[in-house]
């Protein structure tokens, strides 16, 4: 599968990122566990921003008037029309920072953690039911132990 990211730093602090090949390393990993098809080439785009940003876009968005880790904005391709377009990840340096603080986790990986979380929305999984939740932990989870971290829900599942 070849990925395309185009990663676009918004953040004026731009100390603490992940690289282009961590990202894409998460984001590939997310998409071969998470999808049905096969893809040849898939393109997406994450931008990484400040909490002023991920408010204004998580307001007019989802109507929630607060930053947040991560917004996914999936693709629709047009009817009859096949893109490799996935779609956008938004990611809000503040927020991801603070959470593994609070949570005891190490930054990078829950930068891996967002990246794989938000990359699994784009596919078009969910948690708002509890079984869909269910499946979509199930694979974050997977992943985050293949790639070398902890569980990333251990700390809520104790």
């Amino acid at each position: 599968m070849e990925l395309y990211v185009d990663l676009q730093l918004a953040s004026k602090n731009q100390q603490n990122l992940p690289d282009l090949i961590q990202i894409e390393k998460w984001v590939s990993s997310a998409i071969i566990a998470g999808s049905d098809e096969t893809r040849d080439e898939v393109e997406l785009t994450v931008r990484i921003v400040d909490a002023d940003e991920s408010q204004d876009l998580n307001h007019q968005y989802r109507g929630k008037n607060k930053s947040t880790n991560v917004l996914s904005f999936p693709f629709q391709n047009p009817p009859g029309i096949t893109l490799p377009l996935l779609g956008d990840l938004v990611i809000c340096k503040e927020v991801v920072e603070k959470e593994a603080i609070e949570q005891k986790k190490p930054l990078i990986a829950h930068w891996a953690h967002m990246l794989i979380h938000g990359t699994l929305h784009l596919l078009g999984y969910d948690h708002i039911d509890d079984d869909e939740a269910l499946a979509m932990e199930s694979i974050e989870t997977k992943l985050m132990i293949e790639l070398g971290y902890n569980d990333p829900y251990l700390s809520e599942k104790e």
